[in-house]
């Protein structure tokens, strides 16, 4: 399979459509998921153009993953998550639904179970509001 530049991250990393931005640099974009699994679902998609982790450049990789680490701090103090869950799909039947690499962190709060993805979208001003939050934050 090959990167489709047209997929919904292109698109939003172009400006092309609207996020909830937390934070953008030159190697990631750092979004919240608007189908989150739990509040807080935060996105991180590399700008280096790659399907997913199987085709993805190491360096970029390698660039990423620190920047992963500092949000999935941010996001932990910010939402009091009691843990925090970290995915990251390769192709359709492991779950990937949008083909540009990208890592979810998922809070995880003790006694509720996460939701599933996709299954309800989350109101535009308490996402605003946590973007801002964990933005502070980082």
């Amino acid at each position: 399979m090959t990167y489709d530049p047209t997929n919904i991250f292109a698109k939003i990393l172009k400006g092309e459509l609207p996020c909830h931005k937390v934070y953008d640099d030159d190697t990631a974009l750092v979004m919240m998921d608007i189908f989150p699994q739990s509040k807080g679902h935060t996105l991180i998609i590399p700008k280096a153009p790659s399907r997913n982790l199987l085709d993805a450049d190491p360096g970029d990789l390698a660039a990423v993953m620190p920047l992963v680490q500092r949000v999935a701090r941010a996001l932990k103090t910010v939402t009091n998550a009691d843990g925090l869950r970290f995915a990251q799909y390769n192709e359709a039947p492991a779950g990937q639904t949008v083909f540009h690499l990208h890592f979810h962190l998922i809070p995880a709060y003790e006694g509720i179970a996460p939701g599933a993805h996709a299954s309800g979208r989350a109101d535009d001003a308490e996402l605003a509001a946590l973007a801002k939050s964990i933005a502070a934050q980082l």
